[in-house]
């Protein structure tokens, strides 16, 4: 390939990674931990602060009924639409979401509908987004900054897209001689770089999964909206729904009739989605009309595309009742249904075991490593050798990469603690504050300083994941494990180890400060000042040698 082409691909791939670099580390070092969305859940469940454990739940149908007349008693206009998802292991209670006639969000669980007045009359989402695995989501798909933070993204995860084109066309010519080649010593630049490419290759099948479904996640609105103007002629919205939900959208007959009872949906769908579906949640239309459906949802075993649902005919005394609307779920959705399903399982790894989502939190942590990785060689590669004083916006760019990134590593670890703390509040109040005054550290500490004090402080704020858990629940390391609670032991493990990669790299980074080159942003101001105390010592002695 011609040097002019590469020096364009290199440019490319520089000036994508820096401008996506810190939303993708923030987005990758959370979805690392999404993928263990459900596991978050029986971690945080509040029944663990009093000694209690989940166990299996068995759903049955009159539990269900009760929960959603009730629900539809206090709050009408859950009958238009609603969805209810069913008790859980990970969610021993049920949990109601629907919109009202404005069009604005509401949610209820059981323990709250059999409250007071109060209690049922709170149906503010704060209660969901604000718990540790929604919020971790949000981070990982938005940033936590709603509908603007997921276009945002959208956006990143195209950048990120040409990123990875551009560094494979980059070095392709010398894969197979560096392929291999992690060379450490003395030339830490080097080895940073290897580093960097060794990781971005061997990971490049999941970077090129989470560009392509990341992209068509967060821009999936925007990409309906240009073609239903340029492309079907303003009807491509009414289409939507039929293509991507398991049942189509209904009106009200204006005529009531009893719905079925949800043990009879239940059996009907697992009848048809076969004995790998296990039921998770029912959307009810029309609830109590003549025209009323039902949308049972659940997951299949041993499946790419684990999620499905089924659709029913649910009006009781109806000649269609029972019958089926469609059957999307494994082997027998159609093409749109099973293209989408396989995009969200790839994206998250729902798709295998424990082993799979292990696969995909280390990737996870390696892309947030390329980010983090990459400013930092940017900012070498653009050193200016002999020369003390560095341009000012290599040291900004060091400042900003160090706050950002570790700041959200400390962030989120603390999230953790406060999930158990303040099980009422989001968790959303502490990781921002905490982020933000990381941030402001790095901007006004040297680089070195600022990385090295927040990565011991990241190793500390890690370490209070078991601490917390020990201290609260009394559901430490060893208890969980000997009571095959692994689930809970694995987050004290995991969290362990990773303060001890932030002490190692902490360490490292002060080596780096202490022996590399004193003009580099990332010389500590000892090792600059034994510099300059040497270069004038040098230049007498050559001085009284002539």
């Amino acid at each position: 390939m011609k040097a002019n082409t590469l020096r364009v691909y290199n440019t490319l791939h520089t000036w994508v990674g820096l401008m996506a670099g810190w939303a993708l580390f923030i987005a990758f070092f959370a979805g690392a931990i999404t993928v263990f969305h459900h596991e978050l859940h029986v971690w945080q469940n509040p029944a663990r602060l009093e000694g209690q454990h989940g166990t299996e739940v068995q759903v049955e149908g009159p539990a269900v009924d009760a929960f959603v007349q009730k629900l539809i008693s206090v709050h009408p206009d859950a009958a238009n639409s609603v969805y209810v998802g069913l008790p859980s292991k990970e969610e021993p209670d049920f949990n109601a979401y629907w919109q009202d006639k404005a069009g604005e969000w509401h949610t209820m669980n059981g323990a709250r509908l059999n409250g007071d007045k109060a209690a049922q009359n709170d149906t503010s989402l704060d209660h969901a987004t604000g718990e540790l695995s929604a919020f971790l989501n949000a981070l990982h798909y938005s940033l936590g900054l709603g509908l603007n933070g997921t276009y945002f993204m959208g956006i990143i995860s195209v950048l990120y897209g040409l990123a990875l084109v551009s560094g494979v066309i980059l070095h392709l010519p010398r894969l197979k001689k560096d392929l291999f080649a992690v060379r450490p010593g003395r030339n830490l630049k080097r080895f940073w770089m290897d580093s960097h490419n060794v990781i971005g290759l061997f990971s490049l099948p999941f970077h090129l999964i989470f560009a392509i479904t990341g992209a068509m996640f967060c821009l999936s609105l925007v990409m309906v909206m240009v073609f239903n103007v340029l492309t079907f002629d303003g009807k491509l919205f009414d289409s939507v729904p039929r293509v991507t939900s398991g049942t189509p959208e209904v009106v009200a007959s204006g005529r009531a009739s009893p719905t079925m009872t949800s043990a009879q949906l239940l059996a009907i769908a697992r009848e048809h989605g076969g004995e790998r579906f296990t039921p998770t949640a029912i959307r009810f239309q029309r609830y109590g009309d003549a025209n009323a459906v039902a949308d049972v949802r659940g997951e299949s075993t041993r499946a790419l595309g684990n999620g499905g649902s089924v659709g029913i005919h649910a009006a009781a005394n109806e000649p269609n009742a029972g019958k089926l609307i469609a059957n999307q779920t494994a082997g027998a959705r159609d093409t749109n249904h099973m293209v989408y399903s396989a995009m969200f399982a790839l994206h998250y790894g729902t798709y295998g075991d424990m082993a799979v989502r292990i696969v995909y939190l280390i990737a996870g942590l390696a892309g947030a490593f390329l980010f983090y990785s990459g400013n930092l060689l940017w900012i070498e590669t653009r050193r200016k050798a002999r020369q003390a004083e560095q341009p000012r916006v290599h040291k900004l760019l060091a400042q900003a990469t160090v706050g950002v990134c570790i700041g959200t590593c400390i962030g989120v670890a603390l999230c953790f603690p406060a999930a158990l703390l303040w099980p009422e509040r989001a968790v959303s109040y502490v990781f921002w504050p905490v982020f933000g005054i990381a941030v402001a550290w790095a901007l006004v500490r040297p680089p070195i300083r600022a990385a090295v004090e927040l990565l011991y402080v990241a190793a500390l704020a890690t370490l209070t994941v078991p601490l917390s858990n020990l201290i609260l629940t009394g559901d430490h390391l060893f208890v969980a494990a000997l009571n095959g609670r692994w689930v809970i032991a694995g987050f004290d493990i995991g969290a362990i180890a990773m303060a001890v990669g932030y002490v190692a790299l902490a360490r490292a980074t002060q080596r780096r400060a202490e022996n590399g080159p004193v003009e580099s942003v990332w010389a500590s101001p000892r090792a600059v000042a034994a510099r300059e105390t040497r270069e004038p010592q040098a230049a007498m002695r050559k001085a009284d040698a002539s």
